[in-house]
């Protein structure tokens, strides 16, 4: 009668396995036979072709990394070696760093390299330019400038910024993957729901919004086939002129200090020159720095983000769309 062994020790598994291999038996062979001994969950199908391909190429050792009767495979010496070729190439991949320490599997490396010597390999963040010098000392200088003014008048000085800038709005916006999320009961197909990827629509309108710390201010959007000039953006600044002494009364005498990009519209001498008749304070805007711009950071992608999955009906007399923010 033949007698199941339970519970055995791996390396004894692994012992067995290396011996019908060398009798010349294959994987399937070997995982009939040791399950009429072991049981039929004693090893998957995967593990036993794994370890049959490890002693074809040579491996002898059926013991754990690091267990008892095997030699620890994280060495300081090891880690150090490792360390040393990542410092190297930065980019290296696990497999092509096999290729360099060809006596240790791919699991151990990425043990190492995550564990032991805490590497983590990122995606490259995109930016809008390649930064110079004399860019990074103006974005510095912008960004002390700022600390100080805050330092010397706290919230004062917040309440007298104004930032705006401009941003495309379609007609018909994409919704988010987190807004297509359905409840589904514990006994549903377990088959996630899918949805198709669509291009964003062609129609859409160029929407100008200037907000303060407490609230929208001002949104336009542009009429159809046209783009902001200096002439345009200077009248768009009258009104925010007029919205600001409608909705926040005091303000203006306070002073307000705007906060937008460098855009040549935004730069132009006829701008620079209503503005200083405003009185208005123009806070300096370094090149390439759109993260110093709240617009770009901050409100434009929570609109995105709440326009996700609605459609917007243009009017045909001004070609805006019907649809208002704030």
């Amino acid at each position: 009668m033949l007698r199941k062994i339970e519970s055995p020790a791996k390396c004894e598994l692994r012992s067995v396995i290396r011996f019908l291999h060398a009798e010349g038996s294959n994987a399937a062979e070997i995982q009939r036979r040791m399950s009429k001994v072991y049981g039929e969950t004693f090893m998957s199908d995967s593990k036993v072709r794994k370890w049959c391909r490890n002693f074809d190429a040579g491996c002898t050792d059926v013991h754990d990394a690091g267990g008892q009767g095997g030699k620890p495979v994280s060495t300081d010496d090891l880690a150090q070696r490792v360390d040393q070729a990542i410092r190297g190439n930065r980019r290296f991949t696990i497999f092509g760093l096999s290729d360099l320490f060809p006596e240790i599997s791919r699991s151990a490396l990425y043990t190492i390299v995550s564990e032991r010597l805490e590497y983590r390999k990122p995606c490259a963040r995109w930016v809008p330019e390649m930064l110079s010098d004399h860019h990074k000392t103006q974005r510095m200088g912008a960004a002390l400038t700022f600390l100080q003014r805050y330092h010397h008048d706290g919230d004062e000085f917040l309440d007298k910024i104004v930032t705006g800038d401009e941003t495309w709005v379609h007609y018909e916006t994409e919704g988010t993957k987190e807004q297509s999320k359905q409840w589904m009961h514990s006994h549903s197909p377990s088959r996630k729901p899918v949805r198709f990827k669509r291009a964003f629509s062609t129609k859409k309108s160029l929407a100008t919004v200037f907000c303060h710390r407490k609230g929208v201010l001002l949104v336009e959007f542009m009429p159809c086939g046209t783009t902001i000039t200096a002439a345009s953006y200077s009248k768009t600044l009258q009104r925010l002129r007029r919205a600001i002494q409608n909705k926040r009364r005091g303000m203006l005498s306070s002073g307000i200090v705007l906060l937008h990009d460098n855009a040549r519209p935004h730069t132009a001498v006829v701008t620079t020159i209503l503005l200083q008749r405003f009185g208005w304070e123009v806070f300096d805007h370094p090149p390439y720095s759109p993260d110093f711009a709240p617009s770009d950071s901050h409100l434009f992608a929570h609109m995105k983000r709440w326009l996700g999955g609605d459609k917007i009906s243009p009017q045909t007399t001004s070609c805006r769309p019907a649809y208002r923010i704030g």
